[in-house]
């Protein structure tokens, strides 16, 4: 069935061409000129997204978004405009907006966002993904395993939150692999629907059921080979982990409607944020899979663990953003530096890499702020816990608790510390040892 994409854009000769690109990627498009005619097509029509400018004849795009959110429509939403505004840009993130991009939107870059929202279940990758390289110490410690067990050909789950970049790991080992130019698949396994899973895995042949009008190759044959990233694992139905179970010890697996059975050719990597042991004792993860699936363990830590990435790691989105999106940045102000260290980011890496995106997107001059949005110091992801921004000492009153702040943002990491309140090391001990801190 495919996804179907509304276009909400008042330049019809735009909006045309938009839609014979989505249309062309194998989307089904539909256009509305203004904001009455967009919604009446919502109230009778099921859209899996929505692409909309902010000016329109008849109301715009942001109080269309409003509607959505009032008549409690989640449908991933995208605006689109010739003038950026500030406030707009923050405005319709509070309200849920995907992405908020500048005209004129370039076809390679409207696609990828579509893919993007529909998350689709596998990527397939032959070259090398450029990959930042972090310098913290415990992600040199990660990295470390991860090139000791890449040689091998042990069977890898890699634990950690959401966003703190997992899957990078995976490509790190497969890239430190004999399996390195081979193909790399990976697979999101809570996307995986119960009725395909099967044919999505092993492939099936022509008329091998209804709608099997050509044969289609599974993730095991894409990744012939190569390595296997099995992502999100701890959400994969049960029926699903007894077939992928089956194929790990006997390594072979047989395409829906075919007689003759391949042999699998591939290693095997895993991730997950789910309490395994939990799930086990729950009996949503079967046991005996996941000790097949954990010879080895790497754990990969939250990006509140890694300070010293996170200034390194938002200029490499900086500058990556600013040539896609066509914006002449510079750098970040030293306001927004001391902020970023001290926001604890509980969506890790991703929510830095939104964030700076969004950041460059709006700048209005070379040196970026983040006071656009909303970036608070020792946040973990509810507004009503947040903490007011760690500023430069000034005034006893305030130091202590500065001091306190600054050091809880970075794991007691005095220089990092000592940055965020600007000044050098030694101040900082000579006050953190007049007010009694360790």
């Amino acid at each position: 069935m495919k996804r179907k994409i509304l276009i909400v854009e008042d330049n019809v000769g735009l909006s045309q061409i938009q839609r014979d690109w989505l249309s062309q990627a194998g989307y089904e498009a539909v256009t509305a000129i203004n904001e009455p005619i967009a919604r009446s097509l919502i109230r009778k029509t099921q859209f899996d997204l929505i692409l909309s400018d902010v000016r329109l004849p008849e109301g715009d795009g942001i109080s269309l978004l409003e509607w959505l959110r009032k008549e409690k429509k989640d449908i991933p939403f995208i605006l689109t405009t010739e003038y950026v505004s500030v406030p707009d840009v923050v405005r319709t993130i509070k309200l849920g907006a995907r992405d908020y991009l500048p005209k004129p939107v370039h076809r390679d870059y409207l696609l990828e966002l579509a893919e993007d929202v529909f998350h689709p279940v596998a990527t397939v990758r032959k070259q090398e993904r450029q990959l930042f390289h972090r310098t913290s110490p415990m992600i040199l410690k990660v990295e470390k395993f991860a090139r000791l067990v890449a040689p091998s050909e042990m069977s890898v789950m890699i634990l950690g939150a959401n966003g703190t970049g997992k899957e990078s790991v995976a490509q790190t080992i497969h890239d430190n692999s004999e399996r390195y130019g081979k193909p790399f698949v990976a697979v999101n396994c809570g996307a995986l629907p119960r009725e395909l899973a099967a044919s999505l895995f092993f492939g099936h042949e022509k008329g091998a059921f209804t709608g099997a009008d050509t044969a289609k190759p599974g993730y095991f044959d894409l990744a012939k080979g190569g390595t296997l990233f099995l992502d999100e694992i701890g959400t994969m139905p049960h029926e699903i982990q007894s077939m992928l179970l089956r194929v790990l010890q006997e390594n072979i697996y047989t395409p829906i409607g075919s007689g003759r059975e391949r042999i699998s050719d591939v290693r095997v990597i895993s991730a997950t944020n789910e309490n395994m042991e939990l799930a086990i004792k729950e009996g949503r993860f079967r046991e005996d899979l996941y000790h097949r699936l954990n010879e080895f363990e790497i754990r990969q830590p939250s990006l509140e663990e890694c300070p010293e990435d996170i200034l390194p790691l938002a200029e490499f989105f900086r500058e990556r953003f600013s040539k896609e999106l066509k914006r002449e940045t510079q750098g970040f102000t030293e306001d927004a530096k001391r902020r970023m260290l001290a926001y604890r980011w509980p969506g890790n890496v991703r929510e830095l890499q939104n964030r700076v995106k969004r950041t460059v997107l709006i700048a209005e001059t070379p040196m970026l702020d983040m006071d656009g949005l909303d970036i608070a110091a020792g946040t973990c992801g509810n507004e009503e816990t947040n903490m007011p921004a760690i500023r430069p000492l000034k005034g006893e009153a305030f130091e202590k608790e500065n001091i306190i702040r600054a050091l809880n943002a970075c794991n007691g990491h005095r220089e990092q510390a000592a940055g965020m309140l600007n000044i050098n090391p030694a101040t900082l001990y000579r006050k953190m040892k007049k007010y009694g801190l360790k």
